[in-house]
């Protein structure tokens, strides 16, 4: 199949995201919007400064403008419409189902109140499937760098709002913060029937990711490229059909790797593992899931049948209905095999 044959594939295929965090879709003009209606002011004299600074080293070098990026975000009203411009986007790529963290602690740590976040982004996703019947489900995050003790005290404010939280997640700065951390955390979080996902070998080791195994007992890990240095690791992630939620315009802009024609996808899939293509932070790293995806077919010179798999692996590592999987799945087959006809 001819690579605009494959392009045109990726456009029309259904699609599911299930590592994105909602924060990280904040594009500098709404930031810049947010923040003069809030009468906050920004370290940035324009879009196009902000944009400058879009130049990251590392992991923390990208946080440390994230979380004052988000101060903008202060109204119920705000986090509705920086869900809902996100919504908007994922639906223009054909995107039917998703899955987003969201930070309370970046927002609670402010004075923002849990429910404030919590009311906004719901709003929006409640929305999405009314106007589109775009499914969601909402991921509570916790800030790895901060204690667990903290991480208890957010639990703490999310139990009354437990009907309208799907699961739970552990991001942020990776590096000296092990997942073994929060394993009393994520015990805790597992007694109230939630599944969990955490952020693991991205810029920390396959250790890290071993130990969001089996002291966090995740279903998910969101990263895990580094998992292919660690053959013992491999094989664990193929038999227990673990899935990867693999961030490859991510890796390229936080240094994880220099270069998009040399990402470990294709690799990670030739091992037998459960890998698929997400966006993680867009606003930030250059582009929403089709640009993703895109990317690496270009880059990485995928094949159709390979983006089928990267696709259909994400609807199989959703948290659908089986039913709703199986339909969706039959869709993704069908078009793929239009594709093939024409």
């Amino acid at each position: 199949m001819a690579h605009q044959d494959v392009d045109d594939l990726i456009r029309r295929l259904p699609k599911t995201e299930l590592h994105l965090h909602i924060e990280g879709t904040l594009e500098p003009e709404m930031m810049f919007a947010l923040a003069q209606r809030n009468g906050i002011s920004l370290p940035y004299a324009s879009v196009e400064a902000l944009r400058a600074a879009y130049d990251f080293s590392n992991l923390q070098s990208f946080l440390d403008l994230y979380y004052a990026g988000a101060g903008v975000l202060q109204t119920r009203q705000d986090f509705y419409e920086l869900t809902r411009a996100y919504l908007q986007r994922a639906h223009a790529d054909n995107v039917v189902h998703v899955e987003i963290f969201f930070d309370p602690q970046t927002h609670t740590a402010r004075g923002i109140p849990f429910a404030t976040v919590l009311d906004g982004i719901r709003d929006a996703l409640d929305e999405a499937g009314c106007t589109w019947g775009m499914s969601s489900r909402l991921i509570l995050s916790f800030l790895r760098h901060l204690s667990e003790d903290e991480g208890f005290a957010t639990l703490a404010e999310a139990l009354p709002h437990l009907d309208r939280i799907d699961g739970f997640g552990l991001d942020s700065s990776e590096l000296g913060h092990p997942p073994s951390k929060f394993a009393m955390l994520f015990a805790r979080c597992h007694e109230l029937g939630k599944p969990c996902v955490a952020h693991a070998g991205e810029e920390g080791p396959p250790e890290y990711v071993w130990e969001a195994l089996e002291l966090l007992k995740v279903c998910r890990i969101d990263h895990g490229v580094r998992s292919l240095e660690d053959p013992a690791l491999v094989k664990r992630l193929a038999e227990g059909a673990v899935p990867l939620t693999v961030c490859p315009l991510s890796n390229v802009r936080l240094k994880v790797v220099d270069d998009l024609a040399r990402h470990n996808l294709r690799q990670l899939l030739q091992a037998g593992l459960k890998a698929m293509v997400n966006s993680d932070d867009p606003a930030y790293f250059g582009g929403y899931l089709n640009a993703n995806l895109l990317a690496c077919r270009q880059s990485l010179d995928l094949s159709a049948d390979e983006v089928v798999t990267l696709v259909n692996n994400s609807f199989e590592a959703s948290w659908l209905p089986d039913v709703d999987k199986q339909r969706w799945l039959a869709e993704v087959k069908r078009i793929h095999a239009e594709s093939l006809a024409a």
